[in-house]
């Protein structure tokens, strides 16, 4: 039977009572934790509809969920899919913020145009219009959208109103994209300001949440825990290869601004100067950049062991003595790896991770002397690759 609420004249109200979290807060922060690789824990999660048919649609999607009195525990590593059913998208109008989470992590989202309160034509006219800014096609056929994008760049975008739907979905897309993103015109509404407060306590470099103007650093990577100071010739090094970084006291985060470029000769020396232990990573990071450079080794003389295992990928490198020359980018392929050392196996990861394929290193041993679950640390990052046990054979 249909439910009513009966009311009737009331005294005046007195006593306490507590607010419970924003409705328009909680649903854009839900729709973005797609975004993350890791578990999410969110906290005064009011029990409301909206809530709930938006918890229906990360299961459909593949995340786990579970409600603990106001906490809400988001799982998204089971994500799987990247269309929003009918039934679900139609329930409320906020699932349209399923759009740009969708395709910054998948590069393509469908939905039903969503349904809500009948308060007055909400079109998203503007939210496709940032999705397409951002190099994804957006088409609405049949009360249908359908983005797609082979690769997302980052734009300069001015809404042609502060649309606050369109600005959280822009600033969602723009996560997904490469390069810098600016959002003129922006929303400036308090659940703009708590989507920000969220994107930036999960790693985000964005700037300017909740004010007509937000930047946002697509693709960043945050190291947190981390020590910028011992870290000073490696982020010189990085910053030479198109990369931009912003350090924090003790965090890390860092995107590649346009094209990977190769580095100015690198030699390894006694601290402060450049570390031997990261020159075997830097030189497998290299192996996509434009250009060519060198990689000089003074401190191991058989530090470069691993050398041989890249070429085994398709790296154009050779070797002279202590010295390894990059010769430019070459089309990686997969290959059967093995790894011989500690520094040196984390190189066959790195290189192995931009091979076309299923590359399988041997030697995993090594790997784990020096780096705590290093498999797990990557996965979280959006790596693909997991340990498996393989038979030998007599």
């Amino acid at each position: 039977m249909p439910a009513a609420l009966l009311v009737s004249k009331s005294p005046p109200l007195c006593g306490e009572l507590t607010v419970h979290g924003a409705k328009n807060s909680v649903l854009p922060i839900l729709a973005a934790t797609l975004l993350c690789r890791t578990p999410c824990v969110l906290h005064n999660c009011p029990d409301i509809l909206d809530v709930t048919h938006t918890l229906q649609i990360l299961r459909h999607l593949g995340c786990s969920c579970e409600r603990s009195g106001s906490t809400l525990s988001i799982d998204p590593r089971g994500f799987a899919e990247n269309a929003v059913p009918p039934a679900l998208a139609g329930s409320m109008r906020a699932s349209s913020l399923f759009l740009g989470a969708l395709l910054a992590r998948t590069g393509a989202a469908a939905l039903t145009l969503p349904g809500g309160c009948p308060i007055g034509a909400r079109p998203i006219d503007y939210h496709l219009q940032a999705f397409r800014a951002l190099g994804a096609s957006a088409e609405e056929e049949g009360g249908t959208v359908r983005c797609r994008a082979d690769r997302l760049h980052g734009a300069r975008l001015r809404l042609p109103g502060p649309s606050v739907g369109a600005t959280e979905n822009a600033m969602l897309a723009a996560l997904g994209a490469d390069g810098c993103t600016t959002i003129e015109n922006a929303a400036c509404e308090p659940e703009i300001a708590d989507l920000g407060a969220f994107l930036c306590a999960c790693g985000a470099d964005l700037r300017g949440a909740g004010t007509p103007r937000i930047e946002i650093e697509g693709g960043a990577l945050t190291l947190r825990r981390a020590a910028p100071a011992s870290c000073a010739g490696v982020i010189e090094v990085l910053g030479q290869c198109g990369c931009r970084i912003r350090c924090g006291h003790d965090t890390i985060s860092i995107h590649r601004q346009g094209p990977l470029t190769a580095c100015r000769p690198v030699t390894a020396r006694p601290y402060p100067g450049f570390p031997t232990d990261a020159m075997p990573v830097l030189l497998a990071a290299q192996l996509g950049a434009q250009g060519k450079t060198s990689f000089t080794e003074t401190i191991f003389e058989n530090r470069f062991l691993y050398v041989q295992e890249l070429q085994k990928l398709g790296a154009k490198l050779s070797q002279d003595g202590r010295t390894v020359r990059l010769q430019g980018a070459e089309p990686l392929h997969a290959a059967r790896l093995h790894a011989g050392d500690l520094r040196g196996g984390a190189a066959l990861v790195l290189g192995a991770m931009q091979a076309e394929g299923e590359s399988t290193i041997f030697g995993v041993k090594h790997i784990q002397r020096g780096y705590d679950n290093l498999e797990a640390a990557l996965q979280s990052a959006g790596a693909r690759l997991k340990t498996v046990e393989i038979p030998i054979k007599v």
